[in-house]
């Protein structure tokens, strides 16, 4: 008997691995019915970053609610859906914790298979819903934890080729906010900024000429806090504008350098850009061009801005891919904060 035993294709997927509470239902892994998101920025702004304690609470609080709500939205009945799909991994684990045990119980309570789903690989899989994914393809993974490079020869199949050493790219971003006063998350507000500067403080492009697909960027956070405080020790004007300007600069650059030479060393059609800081306009204007100058034969996909952060419905894309693959867990899975892709 196949998974998929029902007229249709319907999975709940369940999404709180950081400070967003998201439940969706999607069929046949490409189609939307639902995606709520409960967003907890606001609650956040204040301590200048992600409280895990306070996003625990907060997933407490909202994911029943959730869970109603993609229900009604969807249109759909417990009774219509072939499964539960929910992130295990990377994320905190008090947050990943919450919507584990939301799954188990829902799983449990309708009779439904629980599939557990790598929050990154949702990441991915958010731009199966802009066109069908063919590999192999490339991925770029960007965001507030990680920035890595995945190579795909198939589906739900991962390899690592270059990861970020220390800061990722999203963490370099609320940092650098952090010291310009900006309010968190930053990230849009810098990228803004640069648009309206100019690159003049040329910050270090680290490691753009080693050979490999690693990527560093705490010497360029503490390149840009040096310059501002030793600026402001010297009761120096700062030009926040070409400021933000310069710090993207260099973070395109060594992004956009080591993407194009992955891309051209090996074989694929596609070449997907995902995680919140794919939200980022001059990132995906700078890498759109460079793809389509330097390798015109593969398809740039970039998920759109709501798909970009945090949500269940690139769970529901990534757990259809899991469950055809008859990849399910039993009532003891676990959070596994540390979780990282293993080629299947």
């Amino acid at each position: 008997m196949t998974f998929f035993n029902k007229e249709r294709k319907l999975i709940l997927a369940i999404e709180s691995s950081c400070d967003e509470t998201s439940v969706a239902v999607i069929e046949d892994g490409a189609k939307i019915l639902s995606n709520i998101v409960a967003s907890q920025v606001k609650s956040h702004q204040r301590f200048g970053g992600v409280v895990p304690e306070v996003a625990s609470r907060h997933h407490v609080e909202e994911i029943t609610l959730c869970i109603e709500d993609a229900l009604v939205e969807a249109n759909v009945k417990p009774s219509d859906l072939s499964g539960v799909g929910v992130t295990y991994g990377p994320g905190l684990v008090g947050a990943l914790l919450i919507g584990i045990s939301a799954a188990k119980a829902f799983s449990w309570a309708h009779d439904l298979p629980l599939i557990p789903v790598n929050h990154m690989a949702g990441h991915i899989y958010a731009a199966h819903f802009v066109e069908p994914l063919q590999f192999p393809l490339m991925a770029l993974l960007v965001s507030g934890g990680h920035t890595e490079l995945v190579y795909m020869k198939e589906t739900g199949s991962f390899e690592i080729i270059g990861e970020t050493r220390d800061d990722a790219a999203g963490e370099a971003y609320d940092k650098v906010g952090r010291v310009l006063g900006l309010t968190y998350p930053s990230g849009k507000e810098i990228d803004e900024l640069a648009h309206l500067g100019q690159d003049t403080y040329h910050f270090p492009r680290a490691m753009i000429k080693e050979d490999n697909y690693d990527f560093s960027f705490s010497g360029l956070k503490s390149s840009f806090i040096n310059t501002v405080h030793n600026a402001e020790q010297r009761g120096e004007e700062l030009r926040v504008k070409d400021l933000a300007a310069s710090f993207q600069a260099s973070v395109m650059d060594v992004l956009v350098d080591k993407t194009i030479r992955a891309c051209k060393e090996y074989p694929i059609k596609q070449l997907v850009m995902a995680g919140g800081v794919a939200a980022n306009k001059g990132l995906r204007e700078r890498l759109s061009s460079e793809v389509a100058k330097e390798l015109p034969e593969v398809t740039f996909i970039v998920p759109p801005l709501k798909l970009c952060g945090d949500n269940a419905a690139m769970i529901g894309a990534a757990a259809f891919v899991e469950a055809e693959k008859g990849h399910f867990a039993d009532y003891g899975l676990n959070a596994d904060p540390s979780l990282s892709f293993m080629t299947i």
